[in-house]
């Protein structure tokens, strides 16, 4: 499975933009629980753009972003017979890989490497709320400038719909620290974009 996925990103060929009917899915994920390759292909085509997109927000680079999309589908294709028909196998698919991701962020310690992550503070409350202002493409982009632990966090938070609770459990922290480095994060976001923009600037 693994020389597969590694050749199918490698190859570089157009991923199927299609609609995607949830019956056609359905379909194709029950012969993938047979070991289908060919199955295994065709979803490997429909899910991956969305699926990259997902490892383009935590991954620093797009090599990184294909290793977590190769892990990702590694570990779709291993527990796919646990997906029992209830919901969309899209965002089934979709909590696999940002565990995935989690699990390889985990074993390189990354929160250990935020030198202030015990220092809590909180986003003053008169603060202008600039990040519900950035465009989402303007956004991602953003997130390449945040150092990884502030990174995984924002991403968790504020796009994946995490609780502070949820992330300290997934990433071994106390809840403190999520919302210490949430406010960092965001104060990060915001200079980025009035730097980019030019917002809050005088104006005639």
């Amino acid at each position: 499975k693994k020389a597969f996925i590694k050749n199918e990103i490698n190859v570089n060929l157009k991923f199927d933009q299609t609609n995607n009917s949830m019956q056609e899915i359905l379909s194709i994920v029950e012969q993938c629980k047979q070991n289908n390759s060919e199955a295994q292909r065709q979803l490997y085509y429909k899910l991956a753009p969305k699926l990259m997109g997902i490892c383009m927000r935590y991954a620093k680079s797009k090599d990184l972003a294909e290793d977590f999309l190769q892990e990702a589908f590694i570990r779709i294709f291993t527990h796919i017979s646990k997906f029992e028909n209830k919901g969309s196998f899209e965002g089934w698919a979709k909590r696999v890989t940002v565990n995935s991701i989690l699990k390889s962020f985990s074993k390189r310690n990354v929160m250990d490497k935020s030198s202030d992550i015990d220092d809590i503070i909180e986003p003053s409350s008169d603060a202008p709320d600039v990040i519900s202002d950035i465009a989402y493409k303007e956004l991602l982009a953003f997130l390449n400038y945040l150092p990884e632990g502030k990174r995984v966090i924002f991403n968790l938070y504020a796009i994946e719909g995490y609780t502070h609770k949820e992330i300290a459990e997934e990433l071994g922290i106390n809840e403190g620290t999520s919302k210490s480095q949430l406010a960092k994060a965001k104060v990060i976001l915001r200079d980025l974009h009035i730097k980019n923009n030019g917002a809050y600037a005088h104006t005639s």
